[in-house]
């Protein structure tokens, strides 16, 4: 079957069309990138609240510590653990805390969640988005309930 000439517009009028519904925008925030897929121009959630992203983590056995472990799911975070500033014991007795069998393995579960199992109930933590980074302060009703004993 020949195409005559009118036709032949007709054909590459309609591929035109096409190819150019392949990444229309519809408004400043959707895109048309197929026939019935539109798609959102916005940031995900994950990208907007770092801490918030479904993470599963496993630590390798040389992470030991709680201290390394947080340092780890932090790795690609964007975020990173807060220097201690003046002489905090209370933040040096969790990170030197054996790292649990139990959270070798964590998630699916927010990063959030991740850090806060990690540290534990007895344990509260901090953000600065400012400045992406995460510390953890000891939560005040269990530190007036629980003794003070040493090692």
């Amino acid at each position: 079957m020949i195409i005559s000439p009118p036709h032949r517009c007709a054909a590459l009028t309609g591929l035109a069309a096409s190819l150019l519904l392949q990444c229309t925008p519809v408004s400043a925030q959707t895109l048309i990138v197929d026939r019935y897929t539109v798609l959102a121009a916005t940031p995900t959630a994950t990208q907007q609240d770092l801490l918030g992203g479904i993470a599963r983590i496993t630590f390798p056995m040389d992470v030991v510590t709680v201290g390394e472990a947080l340092a780890t799911a932090l790795n690609s975070s964007g975020y990173r653990l807060a220097v201690a500033q003046g002489t905090e014991d209370s933040r040096d007795i969790l990170l030197q805390l054996p790292l649990p069998d139990a959270h070798r393995a964590l998630g699916p579960m927010p990063l959030r969640m991740a850090l806060q199992t990690l540290a534990g109930p007895a344990w509260r933590l901090l953000e600065d988005p400012l400045h992406r980074l995460v510390a953890f302060e000891r939560c005040p009703a269990l530190a007036e309930e629980l003794p003070s004993w040493s090692m």
